[in-house]
């Protein structure tokens, strides 16, 4: 049972899919068919279904990961120093998709 599970930490390890996600690395990764086939299967289903609250989370989550790793992320520690008029937009940001999510889910019904 342990060899199983080696083998497939083993062949997860070689899709490189954890590095490309921490290093917001968007092209490799929505060039690698071990995530885009899985991910547009998902797409379609949701499509077909149609599921357009969980299109809507996706897509969400996608652009904060793809936001995650822009130039103005980068910008927001200098030295030591946090640059708070950096930051508030964020948060305010965060707070109205978190507020969104939140409609979207409990007060919206379908």
């Amino acid at each position: 049972m342990g060899d199983f599970f080696t083998n497939i930490l083993a062949w997860v390890e070689s899709t490189h899919l954890q590095e490309q996600i921490a290093d917001v690395d968007y092209v490799g990764l929505f060039t690698n068919p071990w995530f885009l086939v899985p991910f547009i299967a998902v797409i379609v289903y949701l499509l077909y279904k149609p599921g357009w609250k969980d299109l809507i989370v996706i897509a969400i989550f996608v652009a904060v990961w793809w936001v995650s790793g822009t130039e103005y992320m980068a910008t927001l520690v200098v030295g030591d120093e946090l640059q708070i008029n950096k930051v508030l937009p964020i948060v305010f940001g965060g707070a109205g998709l978190l507020g969104f999510i939140i409609y979207l889910f409990f007060v919206r019904s379908d």
